[in-house]
């Protein structure tokens, strides 16, 4: 069997799987808060969630076509289809790394930052195409600052209307409400992660001259909707209990003003045709809306510890997947 498209093989294979952990290891984040409120049981919240999922990532491409051409071209890209599975292994390790640890990274970040660092691994720094990589970086980096401010506004804004109503029959609308905003929430991250898996097997049919343009085929979207769907269909119970209880308290009015700010902050995104990191979006949020109530009320301590992931996240996938490219060049 031709060597290349053993390799394509194995890169639609990893980028499945990586969608797969993408699902409990991110989705977790998108129902977290309503688990958490009780809005929803985890049963409930995980066959909601897993229907959104799916039916986001089947809705848009944009983003997909972000990834398949601004960090590196693949119709030009140096053993493009080793460096992307050198990617893939890299963003797939350091997602299970911090899933067994219960820590909210981004895989977002993950699988970016390993695209760039085995790309570099292959070609130099020259392969690169900056403009575009900037543009990414940009997105990743506002947009958690973004989802705080959208949060401690939207948080203010719920505060002042409802100052006056009554208190149980509040929370009992906002839990209601909670289903509503859980399930936009889940349909959002299926409209931006799942596309970062298209984008990538994209990206590897073109360099194995199996694919001659940035669309995505049909069968692709497909099966990386399928997969999110299953993966979210596990369920990541440790991140959500980080998410969903160590930032703050969680009740269901900040809990759906946490989920319609990170909603309204994905989607945008996804309609710019920009990929975000929904981990930081959403913890970003749940930071804002505590912040609207009482800076005090958020444990800054575990805000500080995620923030740190965030930022260690980039370079190490990087390094990985450089290593993981010189590995495996020594057998294909």
């Amino acid at each position: 069997m031709d060597m290349i498209l053993v390799l394509t093989i194995f890169i639609v294979v990893f980028a499945l799987a990586f969608d797969f952990i993408n699902g409990f290891h991110d989705t977790a984040n998108a129902i977290a808060t309503s688990v958490s409120t009780r809005a929803l049981t985890p049963r409930q919240a995980i066959i909601l969630a897993a229907t959104m999922n799916f039916i986001g990532a089947l809705t848009f491409t944009g983003v997909a076509k972000t990834i398949t051409k601004d960090i590196v071209d693949p119709f030009t890209l140096e053993n493009g289809s080793l460096v992307i599975l050198a990617a893939l292994v890299a963003a797939i390790a350091w997602n299970l790394i911090t899933w067994y640890y219960g820590i909210p990274s981004s895989s977002s970040h993950a699988l970016i930052g390993s695209v760039a660092g085995a790309a570099i691994s292959a070609a130099g720094w020259d392969v690169i195409h900056y403009q575009g990589f900037l543009k990414i970086l940009e997105s990743l980096i506002i947009s958690p600052f973004l989802a705080m401010g959208v949060g401690f506004v939207i948080m203010s804004l719920f505060r002042f209307l409802f100052k006056d109503a009554n208190l149980t029959r509040t929370t009992k609308g906002f839990r209601l409400f909670q289903v509503v905003t859980a399930a936009l929430q889940a349909y959002t991250h299926g409209t931006n992660d799942a596309q970062k898996t298209m984008g990538i097997i994209t990206m590897a049919l073109i360099a194995a001259e199996m694919h001659h343009s940035d669309v995505v085929p049909e069968w692709v979207r497909i099966s990386a909707a399928l997969a999110m769907g299953l993966g979210t269909a596990v369920g990541g119970w440790k991140i959500i209990k980080t998410v969903g209880g160590k930032i703050m308290k969680i009740r269901p009015v900040n809990g759906a003003a946490a989920d319609l700010s990170s909603a309204l902050v994905i989607f945008s995104a996804t309609l710019l045709h920009l990929p975000v990191s929904t981990t930081h979006v959403i913890s970003s949020a749940i930071m804002g809306v505590g912040a609207a109530q009482r800076v005090k009320g958020v444990k800054w301590g575990v805000a500080r510890r995620i923030v740190m992931t965030w930022i260690i996240t980039l370079p190490i996938s990087a390094l990985i997947a450089g290593f993981v490219y010189q590995i495996l060049r020594l057998f294909f």
